[in-house]
C-alpha cells in the first residue's frame, strides 16, 4: 500500500546531465512538486531528500518543493496515517499559491497515496496548474486488503489493520483514518459510494459528476502511471494503473479501459488517453523499489526535463 520509499539503489555511474539537458542547463526549469507515502515524511534524506537533491543535480537550478502536511517532519508522518485527506488537500490548495516559485506552474510527483491526493489537487483546485502528472505506485481505484505495513512502525499499522477490520466506511474511522479513505471494497459497492469521503469523489462515481475536476483532469499535458508488476504492498496491483475488481469479486480484475471510470470518462481519463497523453509504465519490483538510473531515465528525462 502507500508506503515509505525504498530503492534498490543502482550501482552504476549516474550520468548527471543528458545532451538535452546540457543544451537547457541555462533555461529555467519547471518547477516539482512532491509528495511523499505512508509512513514517509517530506525529508527524510534516504528518500524524498534523496529525491529532491537528484532532480537538482540532474536539472540544475530546478525548484523543489516537497510536501509537509504540519509543522515537523513527526507530524507529517503521523499525518499520513491519521489526518482527513480532504483536509490535507485543501491545505495544498491554500498553500501552493502562495509559493512564489511555483506561480507559473509546475510538474508533480506522487509516491503511493501522494499519487491519488496529487491528483485530488489537480481536480479540486489546480492553481497554480500541474503540467506532467507522475504517479509512482499510486492506488486510483483504492486498495481492497493491507497484506503488508510500511514504514518501522509495527505499532501503528497494526492499528491501522485493526480499525479497517472493524469497519472502513463507519464515520468516526472515515473523519481520520487516511487509508479507510481510499478503501474500496468491492463485495459492498453502495456502501463505498455512500459512505467513503474521499475517493469515490475524485474518481467521480457518484450520480452527480463534477464536470470541473474532468475539465481540470483533462488539461495535463501527461499522466504517467507507474505499476509495480510484484507489488505486495497494493492490492490489487492494477489499481496503480486505474483497474479495478469485477463486482462482487476480488479475484478478477478488469482492465482499466473497460471500467466505468473509463468507458463513461468520468474524470477525463479516456480523454487524455485517446489523445496520447498518458503513459503506462511498468516496473519489475516491489512497491517503490526502483533503481536510481531508473528513475532518472524514466522521470527525470521524460517527465521533468521541460521548460517553463
Amino acid at each position: 500500500m502507500c508506503c515509505l520509499l525504498a530503492f534498490a539503489f543502482s550501482k552504476l555511474q549516474v550520468s548527471i546531465l543528458s545532451d538535452d539537458s546540457v543544451t537547457l542547463q541555462n533555461s529555467q526549469f519547471r518547477p516539482v512538486v512532491l509528495w511523499h507515502g505512508m509512513g514517509d515524511t517530506c525529508c527524510f534524506n534516504f528518500s524524498m531528500g534523496f529525491i529532491k537533491s537528484l532532480i537538482q543535480q540532474y536539472l540544475p537550478n530546478t525548484y523543489v518543493y516537497s510536501v509537509e502536511i504540519g509543522n515537523s517532519i513527526e507530524e507529517d508522518q503521523m499525518n499520513g496515517f491519521f489526518m482527513n485527506v480532504n483536509d490535507q488537500i485543501e491545505m495544498m490548495c491554500n498553500q501552493l499559491p502562495l509559493v512564489p516559485e511555483l506561480a507559473n506552474g509546475f510538474n508533480a510527483v506522487g509516491f503511493s497515496q501522494g499519487s491519488q491526493f496529487l491528483r485530488a489537487y489537480v481536480e479540486r483546485c489546480n492553481n497554480p496548474p500541474v503540467h506532467n502528472l507522475i504517479s509512482i505506485g499510486g492506488q486510483h481505484q483504492g486498495v481492497y486488503g493491507f497484506p503488508r505495513c510500511p514504514g518501522a512502525n509495527e505499532t501503528i499499522c497494526e492499528w491501522v489493520r485493526e480499525l479497517l477490520n472493524e469497519g472502513a466506511y463507519i464515520s468516526w474511522i472515515q473523519d481520520f483514518l487516511v487509508q479507510a479513505e481510499y478503501w474500496h471494497d468491492p463485495f459492498n459497492e453502495q456502501e463505498y459510494l455512500d459512505s467513503c469521503i474521499f475517493l469515490p469523489d475524485i474518481n467521480n462515481a457518484g450520480s452527480v459528476k463534477n464536470e470541473s475536476y474532468k475539465e481540470n483532469f483533462m488539461s495535463l499535458n501527461k499522466l504517467a502511471l507507474v505499476r509495480f508488476t510484484l507489488d505486495s504492498f497494493v492490492q490489487p496491483i492494477d489499481s496503480e494503473w486505474f483497474s479495478w475488481y469485477a463486482p462482487n469479486n476480488d479475484k478478477v480484475v478488469v482492465p482499466y479501459n473497460e471500467t466505468d471510470l473509463y468507458v463513461q470518462d468520468w474524470i477525463g481519463l479516456r480523454y487524455l488517453d485517446e489523445n496520447g497523453r498518458v503513459d503506462f509504465l511498468s516496473v519489475v519490483g516491489d512497491h517503490l523499489r526502483f533503481t536510481e538510473q531508473w528513475f532518472i531515465d524514466t522521470v527525470i528525462a521524460n517527465y521533468l526535463n521541460n521548460t517553463l
